[in-house]
């Protein structure tokens, strides 16, 4: 069976990015530099950001075909990231909301990925 511990967005500037991550997710990035950034999140999941102009092949999707997911514990917990998200000036392009799987927001980066918090509800 395959684990999946590894996720990677193509970027504009990895630098830029490695600020807007950094806040974000409140750390540094374990490696960074002009082409490529990466982090290693709490779970142990590793998040890369990878400068779109030397991906190779190239990619024919810029950003917004999936979305990075974050699962919290709680209504509140998915309140409490809106307001802090909001206070950070992430744009923020679904105000927290109860949808078909739980309770989420949804936010974007300064490439346009989808950043989604949810609170899954058993239906």
């Amino acid at each position: 069976m395959i684990t999946n511990t590894y996720f990677l967005l193509y970027v504009d500037n990895p630098i830029a990015s490695a600020d807007f991550y950094s806040r974000l997710l409140d750390k540094p990035p374990v490696q960074a530099s002009a082409d490529f950034t990466l982090f290693i999140l709490d779970s142990g999941i590793k998040l890369g950001l990878w400068s779109r102009q030397v991906v190779r092949p190239e990619s024919q999707v810029l950003a917004g075909g999936g979305e990075l997911g974050w699962a919290v514990d709680s209504r509140e917990a998915v309140d409490e990231l809106h307001r802090h998200w909001q206070a950070l000036g992430i744009p923020i392009v679904q105000e927290p909301t109860v949808t078909g799987f739980g309770y989420t927001l949804l936010a974007l980066d300064p490439d346009g990925h989808r950043l989604r918090v949810l609170f899954l509800t058993a239906n």
